[in-house]
């Protein structure tokens, strides 16, 4: 483990969940995973900032905070997640997580209308909400365990309200293009020695990962990036009633 301050060029100033401002980084790849995603040192050390990179307050690591970055942001709020869910102009938001989405859920936990819908009791592919029911949804590494992740994000398109977000994390690999692992050995993320299905990888994200978003039926898409090139959130928009697809 390294403990970093929040003056070093490469580590945050200051968590956007909590405000904490020193971090300690933890190792979180093992030989196995990196073989077979086939990482570069440089790969394998930027990634295992975006996972082991912790705050020492409240433990969120390094995607959860460029995950609340992009809530933070998409809500035009300039204070911290801990802030955010007790202001009263946010406690009417309907909330979808989808699956917990790290540390950060302690805090979406505190939103009233926040639905934790988990898997396997929810299929991403067919959720059981209607149409146009969430302000938000939100999901941190699990598109990437879904085996049609466009079908999936299609899914988050037509339960959000016309003008709602979806803001979510996948590990993505900048200098390499988004690639199915079907027709490879299996890969599973989790820990060493996970092999369950909850844990296996159908798509490897690379610097495309946007047009999975776009192909979903979404028409705006932002990108969000904490110590890039270590950690990005995503951010789909839907277009509110009056805008015509073309």
């Amino acid at each position: 483990m390294t403990r970093e301050r929040g003056t070093q060029r490469d580590t945050p100033e200051q968590c956007p969940c909590c405000g904490g401002t020193t971090f300690t980084l933890h190792t979180v790849l093992w030989p196995e995973l990196i073989e077979s995603w086939r990482l570069s040192s440089e790969e394998a050390a930027y990634i295992d900032r975006q996972q082991g990179l912790r705050c020492d307050v409240c433990h969120c690591n390094l995607r959860s905070m460029v995950l609340a970055q992009a809530i933070l942001s998409s809500f035009n709020y300039t204070g911290t997640v801990a802030r955010f869910v007790e202001e009263q102009v946010f406690q009417h938001l309907n909330v979808l997580e989808i699956n917990e989405a790290g540390d950060l859920s302690q805090y979406l936990a505190r939103l009233p209308g926040r639905i934790l819908a988990s898997y396997p009791e929810v299929n991403m592919l067919q959720m059981p909400f209607a149409d146009q029911t969430f302000d938000l949804v939100v999901h941190s590494d699990t598109l990437e365990h879904v085996s049609d992740p466009v079908a999936a994000l299609a899914e988050c398109h037509r339960v959000l309200v016309p003008g709602g977000i979806c803001a979510f994390t996948v590990p993505i690999v900048v200098g390499r293009l988004t690639r199915s692992r079907n027709g490879l050995p299996p890969s599973y993320h989790g820990a060493p020695g996970t092999y369950l299905e909850d844990y296996r990888v159908y798509t490897e994200y690379g610097a495309d990962a946007w047009t999975h978003i776009m192909s979903a039926g979404f028409r705006e898409c932002r990108i969000f990036s904490q110590n890039y090139p270590a950690a990005q959130a995503l951010v789909a928009v839907r277009e509110r009633i009056g805008n015509t697809r073309t």
